[in-house]
């Protein structure tokens, strides 16, 4: 606890430092003090100068020694003395730990306070100036600490978490919200939609030319099936196989026909057959119901499931190799997202009103219901310092300013010493 509540490396050391030398100043000119009023005690009859000079030493060492005094015991008690009300800062830190909390909570961690501070900040035009140019890149075209820190974190954020459980996280809910969505409507409106601008004749001529290539793969077995079907005789005198061959070339000469022919009937009773399927996916419940369970069963099919786990750790280590990679998009994406950002939060007056009302907003609710907490944690803390802590720390915040009041003191005191010996000489 010491090694936590102590002050940093370097602090105490370059607060104490100018104390120090304003103290031992002070010592010195109250010493010099006591030095001129011994001397001139000795020759106060060889002229009247001396007995101002004598005066003007005496109330100075009064005046710096009742000063010396009232520094001394607010810290410790003097010359080690138990002198009732002295070292008051470390009897009483139980009760200073506990007055700063007060004030601390009084006029800073107040909702209204706290409000009325945030009144005046635009946190959204200071972030959107950060953000348009927090840093500049170095020469070497490497990340800036922002961009890089952001990379960096978004990397270990995904090694961190399971891939297993996040993925199928990720996967209930992509289920989740597909279940919700009625999918026969929406794909009857694209395949309306492409019908009429004509969208659809690309599909169609693909699908002529999957279904002539398809047949090309399957000659044999088309060649088998016809000659299965066929009587004996056919097959002994051989005419199976030219029945399947001209099954074959006419079914070529068919497909040939609908692909370069855009008035042919067949090619538009596909059309007729397309318009009636959209419109039955949009306003018939049979095949609505039909496309649904299709959906359902797609969603809880295992395979579904093991092909979207395997696309996600695909997309996890992707994105995890490419923030460790200073030579990927990843840095200059995200440099230019956060320019975009901030661009936004510096020229929008509607979007900085809405960031600095949500900014205000958080700072009250964080200071409506965590500012005990923050108080009784500087009270706290201020009670677990040991009495030297405690001195330490405070001396070496106004110790310099007190040392001035030593010389102050000592001047003062030395200057009425003078001025009253001065009316005793004339009256």
């Amino acid at each position: 606890m010491k090694d936590v509540d102590t002050l940093a490396p370097g602090t105490a050391g370059s607060a104490a430092d100018p104390a120090r030398a304003m103290r031992l100043t002070a010592t010195l000119m109250l010493v010099l003090m006591g030095a001129i009023f011994i001397a001139s005690k000795q020759v106060l009859d060889l002229h009247p100068a001396w007995g101002f000079m004598n005066a003007f030493a005496e109330a100075a060492m009064v005046g710096g020694l009742a000063d010396w005094f009232a520094v001394t015991a607010l810290f410790r008690h003097p010359l080690g003395l138990p002198i009732p009300h002295t070292a008051i800062i470390p009897n009483n830190k139980n009760r200073i730990a506990d007055t700063m909390a007060d004030f601390l909570r009084t006029n800073f961690l107040t909702p209204a306070v706290v409000a009325r501070r945030m009144q005046g900040m635009n946190v959204a035009g200071a972030a959107g100036d950060f953000l348009i140019d927090p840093e500049p890149v170095a020469q070497d075209g490497t990340r800036s600490r922002i961009t890089g820190g952001a990379a960096e974190l978004l990397a270990e954020v995904l090694e961190s978490l399971d891939p297993n459980r996040l993925g199928t996280q990720v996967r209930s809910g992509l289920a989740t919200q597909f279940a919700k969505i009625d999918v026969a409507p929406l794909v009857g409106r694209m395949l309306e939609n492409a019908i009429a601008d004509a969208r659809h004749l690309p599909l169609m001529d693909g699908v002529i030319r999957w279904a002539g290539l398809t047949l090309e793969d399957n000659e044999d077995t088309v060649r088998a099936i016809i000659s299965q079907r066929a009587n004996a005789v056919l097959r002994w005198t051989g005419l199976d196989e030219r029945i399947a061959g001209s099954v074959l070339d006419g079914l070529y000469r068919l497909l040939a026909e609908v692909l370069v022919d855009p008035d042919h009937p067949l090619r538009e009773k596909i059309q007729e057959g397309m318009e009636k399927l959209a419109q039955d996916l949009q306003h018939d419940p049979a095949t609505r119901e039909r496309v649904e369970d299709m959906k359902r069963d797609l969603l809880q099919n295992p395979a579904v499931a093991e092909w979207w786990m395997g696309v996600w750790e695909r997309i996890r280590m992707s994105l995890i190799r490419r923030a460790r990679d200073p030579d990927s998009a990843l840095g200059g994406d995200m440099r230019k997202g956060l320019k975009e950002l901030g661009d936004a939060l510096h020229q929008d007056a509607r979007l900085q009103m809405q960031v600095n009302r949500f900014a205000r907003r958080t700072a009250v609710g964080v200071a409506t219901r965590y500012g005990q907490q923050i108080v009784q944690l500087v009270s706290e803390t201020v009670k677990r310092w040991d009495a030297t802590t405690v001195t330490d720390r405070v001396e070496g915040a106004v110790g310099r300013d007190l040392q001035f009041i030593r010389i102050n003191g000592t001047l003062v005191g030395g200057l009425v010493g003078l001025t009253i010996h001065t009316l005793d000489v004339v009256l």
